[in-house]
């Protein structure tokens, strides 16, 4: 099922700015197929000319 923002295999998104933020959302279907929930920590990094998010995962103790 395509939604209005999807452009072959691609969902556009715009970028806003909140409170000093800037905020993208996510297409629902990617959470879901992630297993991601609401307020779940994640990493933003920067690659090349774009970014990469993932589930963050707490150090466990002992481990460097």
């Amino acid at each position: 099922m395509k939604t209005r923002r999807e452009v072959g295999h691609e969902s556009v998104r715009k970028i806003q700015q909140s409170k000093g933020s800037y905020l993208m959302s996510i297409p629902m279907r990617i959470i879901r197929q992630l297993g991601w929930k609401e307020r779940q920590k994640v990493v933003v990094k920067k690659q090349g000319k774009g970014f990469v998010v993932r589930d963050w995962k707490p150090k466990q103790a002992g481990k460097k």
